[in-house]
């Protein structure tokens, strides 16, 4: 692995270089038939903290595995210090998933060690770069896995969450990455959260907001909590499409659109009452072994993702829900069966980092601008757990959990600049 070198002159062609280095190879080294795929505990997501690692050492870096097998970063002499701020995200990405989602963060963190040892700068405060596993709920429901576990957060009913892919479950996989699971199953932290002075993430915005006002980064206000439901179960009766009529059919598809529509226009009250909320169904479908075209259908099984900012309309979502299935089932003589919830609490990050950030983001030349965050991340665990927290956006076209996602080496530079300022100078 080689180190990269800089003249003074050539300081911001440098970031762009390490940061073009770190993002290609780590895109040819984890290529699927679309995008990349870097499943939460895999070996996968372990070969692509290796090479993070390999980088890091031969860039003259610190670098050590936490309880969770996460990939840590620090300046030489930085490891051990008492208190230290983290920037952190995750490196594992969803089936078919763009590349820069999650890893920007963990690329931002080393672009601001490099850029500082290049200049023989000293940070405010020591700062540790944390690559975590498995935030993406993709493959195994669970979102936040990584962090939760470090957090003392992840319980019994998500440890026992299988995989999409082999059936396993998430304790298993994550057993099999080389974490010792009594800890975790007995929901101890596994480090120490009193040490973190703040946790630092940048992110890609997820969204069209930043593209649309044509504003390369900006500081996050808050993040949506969200519950959700990875399998609802919609149980009907079938029959023959030709000869059941309408008053005797007991149809399961017809039964969850019902519920789905009903959702879907409380949703537009909600928002009009000028609440925030947003609903999604991403994974619908009926048996093929027992579907037909001329067969009503007698199950049909979707996913339910329902996000806010409040915690109140979260709750007022939850009742609904429960309100609005049993009212289908009266109307259309069906059954719902809701698997286990899954749930994170919405999360305001810092004021006084979010203050802290703009004030960075002016000194470098950039106009300030906040805004909240529609997706989950692992900046809502820690904020849960009594760590502050704050985030800064990168503008990035095509969205999120997309192989086109595009994000530009310029705008991600121009949000570590704001986190490498918010380090220099904070206080």
């Amino acid at each position: 692995m080689t180190a990269l070198k800089a003249k003074p002159a050539d300081d911001r062609d440098v970031d762009l270089e390490t940061a073009r280095y770190i993002f290609e190879t780590i895109a040819a080294r984890t290529p699927d038939t679309q995008g990349v795929s870097r499943p939460a505990f895999s070996a996968i997501e372990t070969d692509t903290l290796r090479f993070l690692e390999d980088f890091a050492r031969a860039n003259g870096l610190e670098v050590w595995y936490d309880a969770g097998a996460n990939a840590n970063f620090a300046l030489p002499g930085d490891r051990d210090a008492e208190r230290f701020v983290v920037i952190g995200s995750h490196v594992d990405s969803v089936p078919y998933g763009g590349n820069f989602d999650g890893l920007a963060g963990v690329v931002a963190g080393l672009v601001c060690l490099l850029r500082a040892q290049r200049r023989g700068e000293r940070f405010a405060r020591p700062v540790h770069v944390l690559a975590m596993r498995g935030e993406e709920s993709a493959w195994f429901g669970p979102c936040y896995i990584g962090s939760k576990a470090l957090t003392g957060t992840l319980d019994a009913a998500e440890l026992k969450a299988l995989h999409k892919g082999d059936g396993r479950t998430l304790d298993n996989h994550m057993g099999d990455a080389g974490i010792a699971m009594e800890p975790v199953r007995a929901r101890q932290p596994l480090i120490d959260l009193s040490a973190i002075e703040a946790y630092l993430e940048l992110h890609i915005e997820q969204g069209p907001l930043l593209i649309g006002k044509e504003i390369p980064a900006a500081v996050v206000s808050g993040i949506r909590g969200n519950f959700r439901h990875r399998r609802v179960r919609c149980i009907g009766e079938a029959g023959h499409s030709g000869a059941v009529p309408k008053a005797y059919r007991r149809d399961a598809v017809l039964a969850m659109a019902d519920l789905l529509v009903r959702l879907d226009e409380s949703w537009s009250t909600i928002l009009n009452m000028g609440d925030d909320l947003v609903l999604t169904s991403g994974m619908v479908g009926t048996d093929p072994e027992r579907h037909a075209m001329s067969k009503i259908p007698e199950e049909v099984s979707f996913s339910l993702d329902i996000r806010s900012q409040s915690p109140r309309t979260l709750d007022d979502m939850r009742r609904l829900l429960q309100a609005e299935m049993q009212q289908v089932e009266k109307d259309r003589k069906v059954r719902f069966e809701l698997d286990e919830e899954m749930r994170v609490e919405p999360a305001m990050c810092d004021p006084e980092l979010v203050e802290g950030l703009k004030a960075a983001m002016a000194r470098v030349g950039q106009e300030p601008f906040v805004m909240p965050s529609g997706g989950g991340h692992d900046a809502a665990v820690f904020s849960a757990a009594g760590v502050p927290s704050a985030m800064v956006f990168v503008r990035n076209s095509n969205g999120s959990h997309n192989p086109q996602e595009a994000m530009e080496l310029a705008d991600f530079i121009a949000a570590t600049d704001i986190v490498h300022e918010f380090l220099t100078r904070h206080e």
